[in-house]
């Protein structure tokens, strides 16, 4: 029964990169006030960062710029760029690994991909029977519980965290796709912050945003420009921090482009930790399956309140 019930949770477990910090005002999205001394204490195990990354915070060594020159910038973005995959789809049979504090669990499934419309994931339980659906769109986030015939349905606007982001489908894709991405300008009015460029332990580059509360950073290899990390932090005293980390490692050659076979995220929120990763098996082009998925009425809608619970339960 418990093994059931934590199969039956994983399969909401990547939509709290975005529920985590929704309009709820139960669960994670409390936080009491702390001291500098604690906040600073918890935001340091709150996800990691990478080793370049977390140096350059604690102030342990002295990052020597990139370049003074723009132009060296503009032509390190330009080959990350041309390192993006150019097709339009990328299918594969994954095997996916969930750690919520001391459960852990491995499920095979699949990853269906369509750029700019559609990021899938099938998360199959016993080795046959899908027990979970995540659906990301541009214009919306559905998760869907086979087990319970039960789904969850929302506009990204409808998420706290991703409307005071700035993330939005795009971004998702980008992490995905192992490519980086400029977040949008605020509606404002204010231009939004310019990206910077340093040289960074084993001469990386560390490629960075900061805005406010949020700062983004990627860490790329020099000589190759591939993307090795990607990481957001939204800082907030009061509510807490939230971080999402995301590293890319064993990079196999996909028609002349290279990729990153497997992907290890870490989500920190306040109160929770979630950990897990994404090995394809292949990287496939398959194009012949619908992009939306249709539900039929047997199928609940839920809120995000009961995610909340379900998830906090564990």
């Amino acid at each position: 029964m418990k093994t059931e019930r934590f199969l039956m949770a994983t399969a909401w477990v990547v939509a709290l990169l975005m529920v985590t910090s929704c309009g709820s005002h139960r669960g994670l999205g409390r936080r009491s006030v702390q001291s500098d001394g604690e906040e600073n204490s918890k935001s340091s195990k709150a996800g990691r960062i990478s080793k370049t990354a977390q140096a350059k915070q604690d102030g342990n060594t002295t990052v020597a710029p990139f370049s003074t020159d723009t132009l060296q910038q503009k032509a390190f973005l330009e080959k990350i760029a041309d390192n993006a995959q150019k097709g339009h789809f990328i299918t594969s049979k994954i095997k996916f690994s969930v750690e919520v504090g001391n459960q852990q669990m491995t499920l095979t499934g699949n990853l269906k991909m369509k750029r700019n419309e559609v990021i899938r994931l099938q998360l199959m339980g016993f080795g046959f029977v899908e027990a979970g659906r995540l659906e990301f769109t541009p214009d919306y986030v559905m998760i869907i519980d086979r087990i319970n015939k039960q789904y969850l349905k929302v506009a990204y606007n409808q998420l706290t965290f991703m409307r005071t982001s700035g993330l939005d489908f795009y971004m998702l894709q980008a992490l995905f796709w192992n490519e980086i991405f400029k977040p949008t300008a605020p509606k404002d009015g204010t231009p939004a912050p310019e990206m910077k460029s340093q040289r960074g332990l084993d001469d990386d580059i560390v490629l960075s945003i900061d805005n406010d509360k949020l700062s983004y950073r990627w860490l790329a290899e020099n000589t190759t420009a591939r993307v090795k990390m990607a990481n957001v932090l939204y800082t907030d005293r009061f509510r807490g921090n939230y971080q999402l980390n995301w590293d890319y490692e064993d990079f196999k050659r996909n028609e002349m482009k290279y990729f990153p076979m497997r992907h290890n995220v870490t989500v920190t929120a306040p109160e929770k930790e979630v950990k897990f990763s994404m090995v394809l098996n292949y990287m496939g082009h398959e194009e012949n399956w619908e992009t939306r998925t249709k539900l039929s009425g047997k199928y609940r809608q839920v809120s995000v309140d009961e995610i909340l619970r379900r998830f906090m339960a564990l």
